[in-house]
């Protein structure tokens, strides 16, 4: 199944899979070789997200992973500031997407600091940094409709039919807001157990039953090193043997640390 979005007004063909690089201007995310904080080394990543194939930039500015720091409003909007400004200036032809689950932070990267993009972690505000409940002003699913940019739609439900049903209706409430570009992530490593994160895997292939374009995201996960033993750092070579799988299963959108190795994963599977 062939897709497009709507970046900028210029339609993204995703007919070919297309590579996302993380850029994190955070101390403290799970994987410590994507930390990136100074300007030197947020403008030296995002360069080589480009230089090594990647076509999507996409900036935290929090971790989410179990026991982080909590990160207020305003130093997340300023982390994303600063970050946004120096990747655009190093590349102004990105696309730029924001990792956030704050809609007032959405809307200011949108807004004010050149984003494209919002990708959000918390299904609309179901959920927050791991094991926190949300309280946030504002409605995701509003801002992103009035924005009109793409949206990238997390999932925290642990099984596949649980997803299914909130996705269907998600979905739905974000086409009467008038939002039109929707992109599903399973969100691997949220609200999952190790077991109920391979199942999905296993069936990921029913996501495209919704007609819309899905996101993978496992890049280094617990998932893998839980499973096969070591850590973050050893956890490339699950990495491209689950985004291989996920491509088979019809995914468009790869969201990784590793760029270039992403890239080679999308050009051989396109052979199948």
């Amino acid at each position: 199944m062939e897709y497009t979005i709507n970046v900028r007004g210029q339609l993204i063909d995703l007919a070919r899979p297309m590579v996302m690089g993380i850029l994190n201007a955070t101390p403290d995310s799970f994987y410590s070789g994507s930390r990136k904080q100074t300007e030197t080394e947020i403008a030296n990543r995002a360069n080589q997200i480009i230089e090594e194939g990647g076509r999507i930039i996409d900036v935290g500015a929090f971790s989410t992973r179990l026991g982080a720091k909590v990160v207020g409003v305003e130093e997340e909007t300023e982390r994303l500031r600063r970050a946004l400004h120096i990747v655009r200036r190093e590349q102004p032809d990105a696309i730029i997407s924001v990792d956030t689950y704050r809609p007032l932070v959405a809307r200011k990267c949108v807004e004010e600091f050149g984003a494209d993009i919002i990708n959000d972690v918390s299904e609309g505000g179901l959920t927050g940094i791991v094991g926190q409940a949300i309280h946030e002003e504002g409605d995701m699913f509003e801002t992103v409709a009035k924005l009109g940019v793409p949206y990238i739609l997390m999932s925290v439900q642990p099984t596949l039919k649980q997803m299914m049903m909130n996705f269907a209706a998600e979905v739905q409430r974000l086409r009467d807001l008038g939002a039109k570009d929707i992109i599903l992530d399973p969100g691997y490593g949220f609200g999952k157990t190790l077991e109920q994160n391979y199942e999905i895997m296993s069936h990921a292939e029913q996501l495209l039953e919704l007609e819309l374009p899905v996101l993978v995201g496992i890049s280094r996960k617990s998932m893998i090193y839980k499973l096969i033993g070591g850590d973050p750092t050893t956890s490339l070579n699950g990495t491209t043997v689950l985004n291989t799988i996920s491509l088979m299963k019809g995914a468009s959108i790869l969201r990784v640390h590793d760029v270039r190795e992403a890239v080679e994963v999308c050009k051989i599977a396109e052979r199948f």
